[in-house]
């Protein structure tokens, strides 16, 4: 899974734009799970800016393209349609991305990050 991470940023704003964080909140709060438009008219009351469907449904599909977001398809009204829920709970995500982060360190860098794991007591690496 390719993740990209800005140190600049804090918390789950590293790996994601700050209506993604919207979304995964949504969702984590959601009854189990909630299509499309459900997520947009959440994000579209609590996001400071203005947000496009599109928008929403292209991050939801990244995010399930990445492995974050797990869907059921659905018919109904309209047709097909996907039906969105979390496949990390909030405390799961932060392992899941911290193990993304390390791994990619152990792979780019294996003796650098090794050492610098001892050096801070954590020597399972």
């Amino acid at each position: 899974m390719s993740l990209e991470m800005d140190l600049s940023k804090m918390g789950f704003e590293m790996f994601f734009r700050p209506y993604q964080v919207l979304i995964l909140r949504f969702l984590w709060t959601a009854d189990s799970s909630a299509k499309s438009l459900e997520v947009w008219n959440n994000i579209k009351a609590h996001y400071e800016g203005s947000i496009s469907r599109a928008s929403v449904i292209n991050s939801l599909n990244a995010m399930v393209d990445k492995g974050i977001l797990d869907y059921t398809e659905k018919t109904g009204k309209g047709g097909h349609h996907r039906v969105y829920r979390h496949r990390y709970s909030e405390t799961k995500l932060r392992e899941y991305l911290a193990s993304c982060f390390i791994s990619k360190l152990l792979e780019e860098f294996p003796d650098e990050t090794r050492r610098t794991l001892n050096q801070l007591g954590i020597s399972q690496w």
